[in-house]
């Protein structure tokens, strides 16, 4: 029939494992866990997982926190900010640049 998948995969044998999405969701929330862990924060992110979206997706979710964590994450990225950590626009979501600002000066 027209439209019908002919990998011989169908809606019902899909499986996030053969999503690139689930891989980088699980690597992101992996990575996520880990800073959150060195910072202390492990016990106040209790929804922290990765997901995948209806069209295959990755997805982290963060949940919800309280306002003592929001203010306590906040807090990290502010002296990470100050410290030169940034992100290029043009490349949002990979690999955080770090700057050292003496040498942008020159």
């Amino acid at each position: 029939m027209k439209g019908e998948p002919t990998s011989g995969h169908d809606a019902a044998t899909w499986s996030p494992l053969d999503s690139d999405g689930w891989y980088a969701a699980r690597n992101a929330t992996t990575a996520l866990r880990d800073a959150l862990v060195r910072a202390g924060l492990d016990k106040d992110f209790p929804y922290l997982r990765a997901d995948l979206n209806a069209f295959g997706h990755g997805l982290v979710e963060l949940g919800r926190v309280s306002p003592d964590t929001a203010e306590r994450l906040a807090e990290l990225l502010r002296l990470a900010l100050a410290s030169g950590f940034r992100v290029d626009r043009e490349d949002l979501g990979h690999t955080p640049a770090v700057t050292n600002e003496h040498e942008e000066r020159e």
